[in-house]
């Protein structure tokens, strides 16, 4: 097992501003993001929200093996941060610095132009363990605040600096892209998106790649 880039054993809270360990303060961004998301999705009524719809979310049916996927992306995002963090900072540091973009001008837009979708079956066909747990999701995360879709244009963020990455296999990097493309799938077949969020985070992702990686950064990242 390779080594971490960084000792972080000698860490201490109080060498975080040390040029070494100064990364780690993108951590705390996340409770930025989570502060909006509690705002963004509970201060905006959804009688005023504009509703996303399309002819294809009336094709595409429920299917609970896409949550599967659907919540995999928790995992991609944080298993992919913690990696870059580890073994690769330069890699973390654009990862952040996309997500923060991508983030910032969702909820921009979610609060400009809110948005929900009103896609979710009232009874699920099938009781299962999957049907369970999304409704327990339907629960928790509203319908509103959809548009753009904020698990796709992550995921292609973070399928675009594995990409990037010299060192990664093309096994691995070929997983990442079906993988991604299973969960931008995923949020139309467990219902938590319209294919309209899908399509406006593509150009959304697009903006933050040029931004990122051509603007910000123009030097692709070094294995």
């Amino acid at each position: 097992m390779k080594a971490p880039v960084v000792d972080y054993k000698a860490f201490r809270p109080s060498r975080i501003m040390e040029p070494q360990y100064q990364h780690l303060l993108l951590w705390l961004t996340w409770l930025i993001y989570f502060a909006l998301y509690f705002l963004t999705e509970n201060l905006i009524p959804a009688e005023n929200c504009h509703v996303m719809h399309c002819a294809l979310d009336d094709i595409i049916a429920c299917c609970e093996w896409f949550l599967i996927p659907y919540t995999g992306w928790y995992l991609l995002v944080f298993c992919s941060l913690l990696y870059f963090t580890l073994y690769d900072v330069e890699s973390f540091k654009r990862l952040q610095v996309y997500i923060f973009i991508t983030q910032l001008v969702a909820m921009t837009a979610y609060i400009l132009y809110p948005s929900r979708q009103d896609l979710r079956p009232l009874v699920f066909e099938r009781d299962n363990i999957l049907t369970r747990i999304m409704g327990i999701i339907y629960a928790f995360d509203t319908n509103t605040g959809v548009c753009p879709s904020l698990h796709v244009a992550y995921s292609l963020g973070i399928a675009s600096v594995w990409l990037k990455k010299k060192d990664a296999s093309p096994a691995w990097k070929a997983f990442i892209v079906i993988l991604v493309i299973l969960i931008c799938m995923a949020t139309a077949f467990v219902k938590q998106h319209s294919v309209v969020d899908i399509l406006w985070a593509l150009p959304l992702g697009l903006f933050a790649e040029i931004l990122t990686f051509h603007v910000i950064y123009k030097k692709k990242p070094e294995a």
